[in-house]
């Protein structure tokens, strides 16, 4: 390439405080991402890597941290949902992020039609069956087929819950930005 020094065969890095810090200035979305373990209990954890990967097949793909409480039933599962939260559901998030399996007990949710847990009153949810597992540093990543949702209309779902620089954020406005 034009312009460029070196080998390449430097290697590059950033430590894992900087790395927190650079990628806290993307804001993310916040969601409780959920599955069944092997004996069927309702499992679950804060999530915000989660992305689309592909329209045509539907693909998800979230990010389960090797340490979290509920990572064997992602490597063991078939199925897991994605709940999407409101900027007025923080203390589920929070709820969600502490290690403890028993995280279910007291809130409301269903079985979607995948049998994973599909937390009552989210604004929007998708559930999806299990394509691929690939080790992704210190997470696994589960790439999913989406193959069911649900959406809340727009005048009631509220504003998404963010998550930025470290701590939770709103929407000041929920118009489109004119890009032109």
């Amino acid at each position: 390439m034009l312009g460029c020094q070196g080998t390449g065969e430097e290697t590059m890095g950033l430590d894992p405080t900087r790395f927190r810090t650079v990628m806290g200035s993307l804001a993310a979305g916040v969601t409780v991402v959920t599955t069944r373990d092997r004996h069927g209990d309702p499992r679950g954890l804060t999530a915000t890597a989660v992305c689309s990967v592909s329209l045509t097949p539907p693909l998800i793909l979230v990010c389960i941290d090797r340490q979290a409480d509920c990572h064997e039933a992602f490597q063991e599962g078939e199925a897991f949902a994605v709940n999407f939260l409101r900027d007025d559901q923080a203390q589920l998030s929070c709820h969600f992020a502490r290690k403890d399996a028993r995280k279910f007990e007291g809130i409301a949710h269903r079985s979607g039609v995948t049998g994973a847990p599909i937390l009552t009153d989210v604004p929007a949810h998708v559930e999806c069956r299990i394509q691929a597992r690939y080790p992704g540093g210190d997470h696994t990543i589960v790439v999913g087929d989406a193959g069911d949702s649900g959406v809340e209309p727009l005048d009631t779902a509220g504003s998404p819950l963010l998550h930025f620089r470290g701590d939770y954020a709103r929407l000041e406005s929920s118009l489109p930005v004119d890009a032109s």
